[in-house]
Order: C-alpha cells, then structure tokens, then sequence
C-alpha cells in the first residue's frame, strides 16, 4: 500500500492487510509515519513490513515544508524497532539546499545507529523537480555518494542509494565475509547469492531481513519474470 499514505484509509488499510495475510500474502506498507500512537499501534498490529520515509532530520524542515512535525516520525520508528516484529526500512529523499548537508545527514545517521541499530536498511534516494517544488535542481548522484559515506561511517551496515544507477549503493554485503550478496541496478537484480532463509552462501552468515526464497530475475518494470515468489 502505497502513494496514498495508508494511515488515512486505516481501516481499510487494516482490512486489507488482514485479507492479504489469510491468503499468505505479506502485507507491506510505504508511508511518511506522521501518524498518533493508537492509529500507529492498531495499523502496525496487522502489517509485515514497511518503508517509513523520514523526510528530513530537522523540525524545521518538517513544518515549512511537509506540514509536520519531526517527533511524531521518530515515534514511529522507535515503536517498530522496539515494540514490534514488523521488518521496515528508512528512506530519505534529499532534496538540494534543504536537508542534504553533512550536519543534518550526519544527525539523523548517528540518531538511527543509536535509536534503532545498524542493522536497518538506510536509502538515500535523488530527487528530481516536479509539482510544488519545481525550483529547485535535482539531486547530484555526488550528493548521494556523500551521504551513503556519512552513514556507514555512523556505524549504519545497509546503506542504498536510489533513482540514480549506482552500482556501489545498490549493494549488500555480506556481514561475514564482505561478499556482495545482492547486487542492484535501480530495479535490476544482477546478483543474488542467498540461501532461501537469507544465508550468505559463501560464508553462511544470516543476514537480518524477511525472506522468501527462491528469488525470480526482477527488472526495470519491476515484475519477476518467472513465478517464482520475491525475496524482500
């Protein structure tokens, strides 16, 4: 579920989820997490994975831009690194002059180590001009770079870069042996070297995740080509 944030059709979004999992289907979310702690408790209760875009690391930022506020996010994610067994991943668009700088990046990657642990997937992803914001440049791959260098020296392990072909920051390595267990092209999975339980099959080594093995060929439409299930 996704583009229109599922915490406001929550009931719905619920329903779904519940219909989804009693077809064995994992039901997965992708939302900004600016929502109250009894929605947050009641959503997140009947989900499997999410992706919580934390859309910058200043209040500031929040209320000029989004009509927010920081905290809210934050509790959303404290809730599902601690009080949940839901997998989710951060993501964080940066946007140029306005929450790309080293400080602020550097904040919100030492808060995540602190708060949440190494082990949650980062992506910083490039944003290009459109709708209200129209005005402002797209994001230099550099910038991305940057940031994805700022983040693991934070102690972050699992750091993506995304919109942008890098080979680098579409990675995974292998805690273990330091080998690339997924290799990425934007949507193209040009590598896969997992057991179906998310072991390194090098090394052995688990790597934290939900899996589904095996894994069919994904490409740019982002549709598997065999009938195999996805790995998430």
């Amino acid at each position: 579920m996704t583009y229109n944030d599922p915490t406001i059709f929550l009931e719905y979004a619920v329903d779904v989820a519940d219909a989804c999992r009693a077809r064995g289907i994992a039901a997965v979310l992708v939302t900004a997490g600016y929502v109250t702690d009894p929605a947050r408790r009641e959503l997140y209760s009947h989900v499997d994975a999410a992706n919580v875009d934390l859309k910058a690391f200043t209040d500031r930022f929040y209320h000029r831009v989004s009509a927010a506020r920081l905290q809210p996010v934050l509790d959303t994610l404290v809730h599902l690194r601690h009080e949940t067994d839901v997998w989710f991943e951060v993501t964080t668009l940066l946007i140029p002059g306005h929450n790309d700088s080293d400080a602020e990046i550097d904040a919100e990657c030492t808060w995540i180590a602190e708060h949440l642990g190494p082990d949650v997937p980062l992506h910083f992803t490039a944003f290009h001009p459109d709708h209200k914001m129209r005005d402002v440049p797209p994001t230099p791959p550099a910038t991305l770079t940057r940031a994805r260098r700022i983040a693991l020296h934070a102690g972050l392990r699992f750091v993506y870069t995304g919109n942008v072909h890098d080979a680098d920051g579409g990675r995974t390595p292998c805690p273990g042996c330091g080998a690339a267990v997924v290799e990425r092209d934007w949507y193209v999975i040009n590598g896969y070297r997992l057991t179906d339980d998310g072991r390194c099959t090098g090394c052995g080594t688990a790597l934290p995740g939900r899996f589904d093995g095996p894994v069919g060929r994904w490409g740019a439409r982002r549709l598997p080509v065999s009938l195999a299930p996805a790995g998430r």
